[in-house]
């Protein structure tokens, strides 16, 4: 018997979508100022960021207290805002931070790419259930989502690296996740001769 228990849609966008934009706002809030912990001077984006992890975290355990599971795209994210978000406080370095969301799109797309080498799609093993689709459809939406990673983990690294702060926090919060969800409404759009009807499939 499952232990997964339902949550109200809006309630899991929340969970899912606040942390980011609450780093965001603290981030607006304190960018220009300096705090000084233990003779070190931290500036307000590494202050941010450390107020950011256990917001995330504490936005996961309720998820899960909720749902009663977590996926292991949810469970990565948490493993690499810890990870970097530790590194970034450790060394005062926000570049560590910035490069995060690089080192996390360019991971998906190697994943993605690897099952492509040997024919399979591991999209279709994580979202078949939710989304029944042809194995063709599968093979070209993780192309083309393989691709898509590619592609934004090399505009982090180009923005990041030549943009500055305030930029790269907007885009980081607000443009590549749109950009993702638009990428992804046009391929569900395009490949809809590749869905399968449940109601045709049981009769």
């Amino acid at each position: 018997m499952s232990n997964e228990k339902t949550i109200n849609p809006i309630m899991k966008q929340v969970l899912e979508l606040g942390p980011p934009v609450v780093f965001f706002l603290i981030y607006l809030r304190i960018r220009d100022n300096t705090y000084t912990f233990g003779g070190i001077d931290y500036s307000g984006f590494i202050v941010a960021t450390l107020i950011f992890v256990p917001i995330l975290l504490i936005a996961i355990g309720v998820l899960w207290a909720m749902t009663g599971k977590l996926s292991r795209m949810q469970i990565f994210t948490a493993f690499m805002v810890i990870f970097f978000g530790g590194l970034t406080a450790w060394f005062n370095d926000e570049r560590f931070f910035k490069m995060k969301t690089s080192i996390v799109y360019g991971l998906f797309a190697l994943l993605l790419g690897i099952g492509l080498l040997r024919g399979q799609s591991w999209l279709a093993v994580v979202l078949n259930d939710s989304m029944p689709m042809r194995h063709e459809g599968w093979m070209i939406l993780t192309k083309r989502l393989c691709a898509m990673f590619a592609a934004l983990a090399v505009a982090n690294e180009i923005v990041w690296r030549t943009m500055s702060t305030d930029t790269w926090v907007k885009i980081e919060t607000f443009g590549f996740p749109l950009a993702l969800v638009v990428f992804l409404f046009w391929q569900i759009s395009a490949l809809q001769s590749y869905l399968i009807d449940e109601n045709t499939k049981a009769d």
